[in-house]
């Protein structure tokens, strides 16, 4: 297995984006494709390490960029962008269509492409699949699942599947019960996998370290939701 990893310019609209694709160049020919959404700190080690990850198992993964140039390790400015698109579910989704586009343009992929996304990038994922992106199925690892936009009945075309921490502060169990009423009246085919004893963040390795309260890894929550993941993405592809 040789994981490479190839930057890639884009724009959506007015705004430059910088993502990486990752792909086994060990497997040759056209490869299903993924979007894979950072999480709150942008386009950072653990999505890189992530998109890796998920190359391994044979995807052409883009770790796509929803901040834009220069905002990467600017505190304040991230902050802005991360309330910016979570406050506007329409950019959002755009933000996350204009990776797809990207990713569908490149001949090394084939088929309709899936979306992983962790923490801000699971409410992003969701986002896409709330306004109907032709995916063939989403995956939100410990992501936010409230949304100032619920699906409409008939909107969302894409498998969803949400791993999710059962002691998660930040999105308590209100919101996880809110999360699957929606997707019931929106007739979507989703499912959902509690992990017990795990918290935010639970795929990042370093978040044992976090001054973030509630955020803390989980060995068997990030192994578990991986191989969830894995067998998910499979089925979702496969049909």
């Amino acid at each position: 297995m040789t994981i490479s990893a190839r930057p890639l310019a884009y724009r959506d609209g007015g705004t430059s984006l910088s993502g990486v694709l990752y792909r086994d160049d060990a497997r040759p020919g056209p490869r299903p494709g993924i979007v894979l959404v950072h999480g709150g700190g942008g386009l950072d080690d653990h999505a890189k390490g992530q998109a890796a990850r998920y190359a391994g198992l044979g995807y052409v993964v883009l770790a796509c960029d929803m901040f834009g140039d220069g905002v990467a390790g600017d505190r304040a400015r991230i902050i802005g962008c991360l309330t910016a698109l979570r406050d506007d579910p329409a950019l959002l989704a755009r933000r996350g269509e204009a990776a797809l586009a990207v990713l569908a343009a490149d001949p090394g992929t084939t088929g309709r492409p899936a979306a992983v996304g962790f923490c801000f990038g699971g409410l992003a994922v969701l986002t896409m699949a709330r306004a109907g992106a032709d995916l063939a199925g989403v995956v939100s690892i410990h992501g936010t699942l409230a949304t100032a936009a619920p699906a409409e009945p008939g909107s969302v075309r894409a498998r969803v599947l949400a791993c999710h921490g059962a002691r998660d502060p930040h999105v308590p169990l209100a919101q996880v019960t809110a999360f699957a009423e929606e997707m019931d009246r929106a007739g979507a085919d989703w499912e959902l996998v509690m992990y017990g004893g795990a918290m935010h963040g639970f795929t990042h390795s370093d978040a044992a370290w976090t001054s973030v309260p509630g955020v803390a890894y989980h060995a068997k929550a990030d192994a578990r939701s991986f191989a969830a993941a894995r067998a998910f993405l499979a089925e979702v592809v496969a049909a």
